[in-house]
C-alpha cells in the first residue's frame, strides 16, 4: 500500500438524478468499502486486470493531455511509469453499485498525479470547491461520459457535502450518529448497474414536458424537505417525504429498479415499515432504504442481504 492514499466509497443520501435539474443534494463518505493504490502481489489475476485497465485509462489521460482537452495537469508520464512498476487499485468497492467505485480511483489519480492539486482540507471557500469539483469530473468522464463530480469530491474530501444545485455547494454537520430510530441501510440486488446508459434515458425523458415538470416541482419538494428534516435531526416530517418521494420514484424511475426488487419497494410504502431509493444510477447493484424499525425491516426484508448505514 501507497502512504497516505486510502480512499473511501461515497453514498449519495438524496438527490439522484434531480440534482442533474438544480434539487439539492446530499452525499456522505462510506468508511465500509476503501480503496488505495499499491504495488503489492501484482502477479494476481486482479492485481493484472487491475493495471491493464489503469494502463489504458493513464493512455487516455496522456493522450486528452496531449490534445489539450484535459482541464487539470496530471503527470501521466509519472503514472505510465507506476504502472510499468506493477502499481495497480486495490479495492474492496463494488463496481456498478452507486457507492463510488470510479469516484475513489479518480480521487487517489488526482491525489498522486495532479501536479497543481487543491489539498484535501475542509475549509475551502466555494470558489475552491468548483475548482476541484470540476478538475475531478474532467477524470472521471472516461468511465461514465460525463461526470458531475460529485462522487470523486466525496471520496477525496472524506466529508458530507451539500449540494445546493449545480453551483452551490458547502460541508456540512450530520445528525449525532446513535442508537435512535432512524436507520439507514443498503439492499444488494446482486447485480451491478451501468451508469451512462440510464443517465442517457435520464436525460432523453426530460425532453418530456410532464417529466420534466415533475423533477422539478414534486421531486424536487420532496427531496429538498428531506434533506432539509435529516440534516435537522427531525424524523417526523423527514419519513413523511420519504415516502412521498419513493412514491415518486417507482412511479417514475422503474427502469432504473430492478424488476425483482419494485415488490418490495411497494411493500414498503404500503406497510409504513420503510421506504426504498435509488442508490447512484439504479439499475442494480444497491437500493437505499430508510426505516424507523430496522428489526421489522430486516423481518419484511429477510432472506435479502442488508447493510447499516447509518442510525440517527
Amino acid at each position: 500500500m501507497i502512504k497516505d492514499s486510502l480512499y473511501y466509497a461515497k453514498i449519495l443520501l438524496f438527490g439522484e438524478y434531480g440534482i442533474i435539474e438544480d434539487a439539492q443534494g446530499l452525499s456522505i463518505p462510506y468508511d465500509d468499502y476503501n480503496a488505495h493504490f499499491s504495488f503489492d502481489h501484482p502477479e494476481s489475476e486482479t492485481a493484472q486486470d487491475s493495471n491493464r485497465k489503469l494502463k489504458a485509462y493513464a493512455a487516455h489521460l496522456h493522450s486528452m493531455q496531449q490534445a489539450g482537452d484535459l482541464h487539470v495537469s496530471i503527470d501521466t508520464n509519472r503514472m505510465l511509469s507506476d504502472l510499468a512498476k506493477g502499481m495497480h487499485f486495490d479495492s474492496s468497492i463494488p463496481q456498478g453499485y452507486g457507492v463510488g467505485s470510479s469516484g475513489a480511483l479518480v480521487a487517489a489519480t488526482y491525489a498522486r498525479y495532479a501536479t497543481k492539486p487543491i489539498r484535501a482540507v475542509t475549509d475551502h471557500s466555494l470558489e475552491q470547491l468548483q475548482q476541484l469539483k470540476s478538475e475531478l469530473a474532467t477524470l472521471e468522464c472516461y468511465f461514465h461520459g460525463r461526470s458531475s463530480g460529485m462522487d470523486p469530491l466525496i471520496c477525496y474530501l472524506q466529508i458530507p457535502i451539500l449540494f445546493n444545485g449545480k453551483r452551490n455547494m458547502g460541508t456540512v454537520q450530520l445528525p449525532q450518529e446513535q442508537e435512535g430510530e432512524g436507520t439507514i441501510f443498503l439492499l444488494n440486488t446482486g447485480e451491478a448497474g451501468e451508469t451512462q446508459p440510464l443517465v442517457n434515458l435520464f436525460m432523453d425523458r426530460l425532453k418530456q414536458d410532464g417529466f420534466r415538470r415533475m423533477i422539478r416541482t414534486e421531486f424536487r419538494k420532496y427531496n429538498n424537505a428531506c434533506i432539509k428534516s435529516f440534516l435537522k435531526g427531525d424524523a417526523q416530517p423527514l419519513f413523511r417525504n420519504l415516502r412521498k418521494l419513493s412514491q415518486l420514484a417507482l412511479d417514475n424511475f422503474k427502469p432504473m429498479i430492478p424488476d425483482l426488487f419494485q415488490h418490495l419497494w411497494k411493500q414498503g410504502i404500503e406497510t409504513k415499515v420503510y421506504y426504498l431509493k435509488l442508490c447512484g444510477s439504479g439499475g442494480g447493484g444497491y437500493i437505499l432504504g430508510f426505516t424507523r424499525d430496522y428489526e421489522r425491516t430486516r423481518t419484511l426484508l429477510r432472506g435479502y442481504d442488508l447493510k447499516v448505514v447509518y442510525r440517527f
